[in-house]
């Protein structure tokens, strides 16, 4: 397995590791998923997600490729600017999902940590034909999110650029706790946060932790693992490759319609997706909340209605901030409206549920 730069301070706070994406990750820290939740919706708390990968696309034609390659329209993006979109294959199916940020001489990708070598190469065999250069910089760089409504107080203390004035999906090039990096309004909680994207050697990383311990102190920061990351970004219905999302799920019944600009030309799956919009959906990724008994809905459950399997389970959980169980999950068209009353089976017993509307929180 893998580890990233920060692995030693996680073993040292006490945090229970898994594995996770090749990467020995922290899954909680000895006060548990529920402290660590509520300490990103109150005040603040900072990921360890060096795990995902960046990828730089330089050359004359970045943005006839990356406009190829991806669903979104990539040139709305001006510098300074990133974007939420995905990568699709010829079928519609959904390689991942990803950011694309412009740079301004270049763009750089950040994709999923479980698929790095696979979206690398995927995009590489796209690269035919285009004046592009294309380099994995995954090992080069760390990654930490700051996230919670604390957030900018804390950060503040250790840095000049201006936090506050950052809009959403927005970046800028600074200086923090000494070291330059990338401060990107973004995140994965729902939350006011930013993703720091730096390169420094373990001595120099690991400060940069402590100081923003530091700053945060006072607001009660706590290290947040990959458990609250799951709870946070449930709560707000944002989709997890390989549970909700995958290359068997197309962006249109994913719910990705809003990143899917099919009149900006063609793109790989464009034909697809263009035929599922005019045919329409046959199965929608809906939230639901569990109504009955206190119960969490784990990936492939089967979801029943009137008797009958009408779709299974991608994500569940226990919402810390409901205390009621809360999923996502695939269902036939006809089930997916709010308001629709729906079974989870589990264990040789159904569970009653409701389609409702993201976010739950």
């Amino acid at each position: 397995m893998k580890t990233t730069i920060f692995h030693k301070t996680h073993k040292d706070l006490g945090a229970k590791m898994v594995q996770f994406a090749g990467f020995e990750m922290p899954i909680q820290y000895p006060k548990g998923i529920l402290a660590e939740h509520n300490a990103v919706r109150t005040g603040v708390g900072v990921f360890d997600v060096s795990h995902m990968g960046e990828f730089e696309v330089r050359g004359a034609d970045a943005l006839n490729f990356l406009q190829k390659i991806t669903i979104n329209d990539v040139s709305k993006l001006a510098e300074g600017k990133a974007q939420y979109s995905a990568m699709c294959r010829p079928d519609g199916g959904i390689v991942d999902d990803l950011l694309v940020y412009h740079m301004g001489d270049y763009y750089m990708m950040v994709v999923n940590g479980a698929n790095i070598d696979k979206d690398f190469a995927w995009a590489k065999e796209n690269t035919a034909g285009f004046d592009v250069e294309l380099t994995d910089k995954s090992d080069e760089f760390h990654l930490l999110a700051v996230q919670g409504p604390k957030s900018p107080e804390t950060l503040a203390k250790l840095t000049d650029a201006p936090l506050n004035d950052i809009p959403y999906y927005n970046f800028v090039k600074g200086t923090l706790a000494g070291v330059d990096m990338i401060i990107s309004r973004t995140g994965y909680t729902g939350e006011v946060g930013f993703e720091l994207y730096f390169k420094a050697d373990e001595e120099t990383a690991c400060r940069v932790w402590s100081e923003i311990f530091k700053a945060g102190e006072e607001f009660g920061i706590e290290a947040i693992g990959l458990g609250a990351r799951d709870t946070l970004r449930l709560e707000k219905g944002y989709c997890l490759y390989g549970n909700d999302i995958d290359d068997k799920s197309n962006p249109l019944e994913a719910g990705l319609g809003w990143i899917t600009k099919l009149a900006k030309g063609e793109f790989n799956g464009s034909e697809a997706i263009a035929k599922v919009k005019a045919d329409g959906i046959q199965r929608k990724l809906v939230g639901f909340k569990v109504t009955g008994e206190k119960f969490i809905a784990r990936p492939h459950y089967p979801i029943m209605a009137g008797g009958e399997q009408i779709g299974e389970v991608t994500s569940g959980n226990v919402s810390p901030a409901l205390n009621v169980g809360i999923g996502l999950g695939y269902v036939k068209k006809e089930f997916s409206e709010p308001g629709t009353q729906i079974e989870i089976s589990a264990r040789g017993k159904t569970f009653p549920a409701e389609v409702v509307k993201f976010p739950f929180v």
